[in-house]
């Protein structure tokens, strides 16, 4: 027997479904839900069977009687003129702008000198962020305007001209990347969601004037205007038809209120009205009654409004903000409880049947691992400790987002309870008995607890009980970040700081870079950074360490005669990546991209073109994760390895992984290292060791404010080496250094039978 049963409680940023094994699983679902917007008319119309799209006659009939018929296309065929000289297509950078395809609404807030600071804001804050673009439209600018709003100031505070120059200024400048206009004053509050539903459903070719119709002084016109403090819906045609007659009115038209001279505008020159219903779509407002309490508000007119008018103080405005939120998610969760109901009656018809209902309905079935290295392991925890550390270590404390985590997931599991079972039984959590948690990548985050918790009955008496609890965090709430533009042309330039101890590995690596760049002409460029240590350094006039190094370079500089490869001679005893790239970035312009490689690095165009994309200037910062070979000396033992996979180069992975410890490897700007560097000046006046104990990843993520790109690099192989850790660096570095040389030995299984190999000679 299986029971269902779906609540829903407002805890933002925690959606839980749980599920319990006391005889039948209960769930509860709390996921975010969001109403699309669509492009499809509601004024398209089903005739004869056929969908017809796009705007009709007012009369319903089509050009020529051939309404009824398939549309035909015309194939335009292409010839080139032999005798005319060849034209290079100017393609745009986006498809949306070479199509034509426009977004659908902009909103324009009339504010003032004196509300700016407070009224404007408080609408900026509560509803701007839900819409595309949102403009505050002011006479005279404020001396300090807010940020993060885009306020356009037109140097009069009379309203009649702040109106004028609004609809001029919108027409003149996103009268064609835009479908539909609303404008409001900022003493009214917006409801985003579904303003941007309602021009959704309306056809974006017509003109129309909608809001709330309002009456012109003396009444004795059937004609109306829409009410400025509810806002008002402009279309873009219409826009465009009143822009020649907007100096005419502005001249002629005499009025005090804004909104009445813009209705008196549109129906002089256009002859259209205020209208409060267009193709069964109603436009709903609310007005707002004197002192009254948004929290008690309970009407079908307030819950269905649009907008709300008046509004007299900020405070009032996130007020209804909260309010219409609550009512927003209790649609949202009521519409789900639906569509599992739905979906838990149509399983009847499935093949598979009442069984073939997945828990929690509507979620993604658990994940089937088809061998067992696909198998997700669960992390076992209680309220204290938890035992999957980051450091490998058995048993850690539990701390910071892991213990916020646990302590919600204990909190909204005993309120489940309590809700499903109130008023018979009551529950309180003693403590946690045995915790279990694992992320499944087509669910979410999905937990196992087994809680000791004291019930109580109606009559006073108590127990204490096991039970054991299923709940699960959903995916939910997917967002798309808006990424700067970027291109494969750019110029890489690579930097390889070389060491006396690196020099039998430049080789293979120059072998790589002119395979892989010059050979095939890529825009890359190649910089040696020679670091000499103090004893080396006093010997170069007589014998250079790097001799064998720069003649490898001037072979591949004659064989390629117009390849220059410079080098730069450092003298250090400690050879700091901040050192080094404080030396680099003083002889590069700041637009250079950087790609900071090691000797060991086999440098291919995959990875150069993501290190292209995945770099953006003043964004962000890309550390990838090379992939390391296993040790040839474990890997192998006494066996020789095949030709394919001793080669250095190899289209494939090899037996090796993905080396987790090394920060060495990064593409970034110049520009944005210049900016890090000067914020990190401050500090090293009081400690000058600084330099030494970090690393170019350090300083990034902590002076730049930058995103920081950490990501595993198929394409970025290398062979293995047992670096050389040196002890005067940081703590940390030296640490990472001997863990990477550590897990670079070999996989377990490798590492058991080298062992096992060992022993069994030992006991013989």
């Amino acid at each position: 027997m299986r029971l269902s049963s779906f609540l829903a409680v407002f805890r933002p940023a925690l959606p839980l479904i749980l599920g319990l094994s006391l005889g039948c699983s209960l769930s509860l679902l709390m996921v975010s839900w969001t109403q699309g917007d669509t492009d499809d008319s509601c004024g398209d119309e089903l005739v004869n069977g056929r969908l017809f799209m796009g705007r009709r006659d007012a009369q319903g009939d089509s050009r020529d009687g051939a309404g009824d018929e398939d549309v035909q296309p015309r194939i335009v065929p292409y010839h080139k003129d032999p005798n005319k000289p060849h034209k290079k297509v100017l393609r745009t950078r986006y498809i949306h702008t070479e199509l034509g395809i426009r977004e659908r609404l902009l909103v324009g807030v009339l504010t003032s000198r004196a509300t700016l600071n407070t009224l404007a804001v408080a609408v900026n804050r509560t509803v701007a962020h839900h819409f595309h673009r949102t403009f505050f439209f002011t006479g005279l600018r404020s001396p300090k305007v807010p940020h993060g709003m885009t306020v356009v100031a037109h140097g009069d505070d009379r309203p009649v001209w702040l109106m004028y120059e609004t609809v001029r200024h919108l027409h003149q400048h996103y009268g064609s990347d835009y479908d539909w206009f609303f404008l409001a004053q900022d003493d009214t509050y917006m409801q985003a969601n579904r303003l941007s539903e309602l021009v959704g459903h309306l056809s974006a070719g017509q003109d129309l004037y909608m809001g709330r119709a309002e009456e012109f002084i003396g009444g004795e016109e059937k004609a109306r205007y829409c009410h400025g403090g509810y806002g008002y819906l402009l279309s873009r045609s219409l826009l465009a038809r009143l822009q020649p007659h907007l100096d005419t009115c502005r001249n002629d038209i005499l009025s005090v209120r804004p909104d009445e001279w813009l209705g008196r505008c549109i129906i002089d020159y256009l002859g259209l009205s205020c209208v409060e219903v267009h193709q069964e779509m109603t436009y709903h407002y609310f007005e707002l009654g004197k002192n009254a309490d948004p929290e008690r508000e309970d009407s079908v007119q307030f819950k269905n409004a649009f907008t709300v008018h008046p509004i007299s103080e900020p405070n009032l405005m996130y007020r209804l903000h909260k309010r219409f939120s609550q009512i927003e998610l209790e649609w949202t969760y009521l519409q789900i409880q639906q569509l599992q109901v739905q979906i838990n009656n149509l399983s009847d018809l499935t093949p598979e049947g009442k069984a073939g209902v997945t828990w929690p309905i509507g979620i993604n079935p658990p994940f089937k691992p088809k061998t067992r290295f696909e198998v997700i392991n669960w992390e076992y925890f209680t309220e204290d400790h938890i035992y999957s550390c980051i450091d490998s270590s058995p048993k850690c404390e539990m701390r910071g987002a892991d213990r916020a985590d646990v302590n919600a997931v204990l909190e909204i599991a005993v309120e489940r309870l309590n809700e499903r079972y109130q008023p018979q039984l009551r529950f309180r959590k003693r403590r946690l008995l045995n915790g279990y948690r694992r992320f499944d990548p087509t669910r979410g985050m999905e937990y196992v607890l087994d809680l000791a918790l004291e019930a109580y009955t109606q009559k006073g008496h108590s127990q204490v009980i096991a039970k054991r609890v299923n709940l699960l965090r959903p995916l939910s709430a997917v967002e798309i970040i808006p990424m700067p533009y970027v291109t494969e042309a750019t110029r890489v330039q690579v930097i390889l700081p070389v060491t006396a101890q690196d020099q039998d590995y430049v080789g293979n690596f120059l072998d790589m870079y002119v395979m892989n760049t010059l050979d095939t002409h890529d825009n890359v460029l190649l910089t040696f950074l020679f670091i000499y240590d103090p004893f080396d350094a006093q010997r170069v006039s007589q014998t250079d360490v790097f001799a064998g190094i720069k003649a490898m370079i001037g072979e591949v500089e004659k064989r390629y005669g117009d390849v220059k490869i410079p080098w730069i001679s450092v003298k250090t005893e400690v050879p700091s990546q901040v050192k080094l790239m404080d030396i680099i970035s003083k002889k590069h312009p700041v637009d250079t991209l950087f790609f900071l490689a090691g000797v060991w690095t086999e440098v291919n165009a995959d990875f150069l073109n993501r290190c292209r994309m995945n770099a953006i200037s003043n964004w962000q910062i890309f550390f990838p994760i090379h992939f390391q070979e296993y040790s040839p000396a474990v890997m192998y033992r006494d066996q020789q390895p095949s030709a394919a996979s001793s080669s250095f180069a190899s289209e494939s992975l090899r037996d090796g992984h993905f080396d987790r410890q090394v920060f060495d490897e990064a593409c970034f700007y110049n520009a944005d290292y210049m900016t890090a560097r000067t914020k990190m000046a401050a500090d090293i006046l009081d400690n000058e060791e600084l330099l030494e104990s970090m690393d170019v990843y350090d300083i990034f993520v902590r002076y730049s404010g930058l995103h920081v790109f950490r990501a595993v690099e198929p394409a970025l192989i290398q062979k293995y080496v047992r670096r050389a850790c040196n002890p005067r660096f940081s703590e940390d570095i030296y640490h990472r250094c001997v863990l990477s040389n550590l897990e670079g030995l070999g996989s377990r299984s490798h590492l058991a039978m080298a062992l096992f190999e060992q022993e069994q000679a030992n006991s013989t």
